[in-house]
């Protein structure tokens, strides 16, 4: 579990390509710091097992789902991505719930600068839009943000200049692909709406 807080700007040094998955190794000397074979850290908002540590750095495999579902698969040596450490329990929870389960990808569409802050408008799978409300939180390559603007196609988020600093939606450009993950919370609700119209109509 994660809370979509980014810890550390951190940078893939190599990228192994293995037919249906890929081996990363990956820069973070913040996030390594006591991560173990089998802990967890969330690398654009993905969930990844880490195989192994060393200098400052660790490796992990992503499997064709992952590929397939996220951006990961366009990463390569030089990329710069955001890392978050599970959260532990009694930890505050600065963002939101996150699984780092990414629901599918978006596209930059446009940047909107202004004196203290940045409005970026992210196109939207048709299949989610359901679950993102005006005002309701989202993941976005692993930052828990607040949807400004909520259309059927296309969200709207507001950067702060930390944001902007120290996560790498301060570097992407219109035509970049993100991952995104909706409120889980919403998820659930849906189900257990569905399930309740069913046993009525029954």
């Amino acid at each position: 579990m994660f809370t979509g807080i980014v810890e550390e700007l951190g940078e893939v040094t190599a990228v192994e390509r293995l037919g249906d998955a890929s081996r990363f190794r990956l820069r973070g000397r913040l996030v390594t710091e006591g991560a173990k074979h089998g802990d967890s850290i969330a690398v654009n908002g993905v969930c990844l097992t880490v195989v192994d540590t060393a200098d400052g750095e660790f490796t992990a495999d992503v499997m064709a789902e992952t590929l397939n579902r996220s951006s990961l698969g366009a990463l390569g040596p030089g990329s710069r991505v955001n890392l978050e450490r599970p959260m532990a329990v009694g930890d505050r929870l600065g963002g939101h719930i996150v699984q780092g389960h990414v629901d599918g990808t978006g596209t930059i569409l446009a940047r909107t600068p202004s004196e203290n802050w940045e409005i970026i408008k992210i196109s939207l799978p048709a299949e989610l839009s359901r679950y993102v409300v005006e005002k309701g939180s989202i993941t976005v390559d692993g930052v828990s943000l607040t949807v400004v603007d909520a259309g059927p196609d296309y969200f709207t988020v507001s950067l702060i200049p930390t944001t902007l600093a120290l996560t790498t939606l301060g570097l992407k450009e219109p035509g970049d692909p993100v991952n995104l993950e909706v409120d889980v919370i919403a998820k659930y609700v849906e189900r257990m709406l569905g399930d309740r119209s069913r046993e009525a109509a029954q």
